[in-house]
């Protein structure tokens, strides 16, 4: 079997473990940080609250999925995106998120006034 023909079949395993790495949100508070271009460790501290040891296991797992890089200037270690493709994938997730809340608010919504219904039928059987 060649390495293209096999590819296919290793692609979920590989949109899971990149799922799995997206799967805290201090990661994906780190990329969204990172949208507007490199940033200083110290900021990502800041900005995320974390112990310097907590915060670079969160940056190696998003370096081990290759979706932030490091460098060095200045004496200090800035981290950026690999890649710019990773800013949709957040925008989608942030758009079926709210599409998903509003449908469940929907149907939450319908489904008291489905109960308010029922308990005034109720009521007024009662009397």
């Amino acid at each position: 079997m060649s390495e293209v023909s096999s590819a296919p079949a290793a692609m979920p395993e590989a949109k899971s473990d990149l799922f799995r790495s997206l799967g805290h949100p201090v990661r994906i508070r780190v990329l969204e940080l990172l949208a507007d271009g490199p940033v200083r460790v110290s900021e990502l501290r800041k900005s995320t609250d974390l112990e310097a040891s907590n915060l670079s296991q969160h940056l190696s797992v998003l370096r081990r999925q290759q979706l932030i890089v490091s460098s060095r200037a200045d004496g200090q270690i800035h981290y950026r995106l690999s890649s710019p493709e990773v800013l949709p994938l957040l925008a989608v997730a942030g758009t079926l998120l709210r599409s998903t809340l509003q449908s469940a608010s929907l149907h939450l919504s319908k489904t008291e006034a489905g109960a308010q219904g029922n308990a005034i039928v109720t009521d007024e059987a009662q009397r």
